[in-house]
């Protein structure tokens, strides 16, 4: 995420404090409806650019889902914030003792039944290039990979000046998560997991557009009461 203020030990409860209130301020205004979601299918890893890491918004039962955020200070207030919207969170870091501890975590709370959202071309890219992390934590867990991708067509649906360019609504925003068909490792190598799951969030990025307007004539955000 782009860093707006300068962290340290001093100031970054209050940087906590100010980014959950504004972030609390957009939820009040912020609508999501859902394409495609597969029913009944958790455990399950959420994948999604980390442009669209803003998507697990609009993921369903918040509190079954854990996301990977990690121990620097920014993710210290990321996580503060995802806590307070009702997320699971599972520290870890690039490092790597940090990326094991993180993946371990994951795992067992997969194997416990919840879900986790995974940016797959996270935390530094190289951009919407699939890294090995979330094949690894399927794998393991032995759960399939739903892809996830969102979108508006609303003016104030912006895409911020950072490496992954980030999409977040600023103001009244109505957005649909767009899902995947879920993606099963067993039987698969690792590259042709990566290649299907770049291959399916690339599909809903073409679609997204189409399928927006098909949700603004079905009234879907009126039927949610969001």
């Amino acid at each position: 995420m782009v860093r707006l203020f300068n962290l340290d030990k001093n100031n970054i409860g209050k940087v906590k404090d100010f980014a959950y209130k504004v972030m609390h301020l957009q939820e009040l205004v912020t609508h999501v409806a859902e394409y495609n979601h597969p029913e009944n299918i958790r455990p399950c890893v959420y994948a999604m650019w980390h442009e669209n890491q803003c998507a697990c918004y609009g993921l369903a039962n918040k509190n079954q889902v854990n996301i990977l955020i990690s121990n620097s200070k920014d993710g210290q207030v990321i996580s503060h914030v995802m806590e307070k919207f009702g997320f699971q969170v599972c520290r870890g870091s690039s490092n790597r003792k940090g990326a094991v501890s993180g993946t371990l975590k994951m795992i067992s709370k997969l194997k416990e039944g919840e879900a986790v959202a995974i940016m797959v071309d996270g935390p530094r890219g190289p951009l919407h290039k699939v890294k090995s992390g979330v094949v690894m934590v399927a794998r393991e867990a032995n759960v399939p990979i739903i892809p996830v991708h969102w979108y508006s067509d609303t003016f104030n649906f912006i895409s911020v000046p950072s490496w992954d360019k980030m999409t977040v609504p600023v103001g009244p925003c109505w957005l649909l998560n767009l899902y995947g068909e879920p993606i099963y490792t067993e039987g698969k190598t690792d590259d042709e997991i990566k290649a299907e799951l770049a291959e399916s969030l690339e599909y809903l990025r073409k679609i997204a557009p189409e399928k927006f307007k098909e949700a603004k004539k079905l009234k879907l955000w009126k039927k949610q009461n969001r």
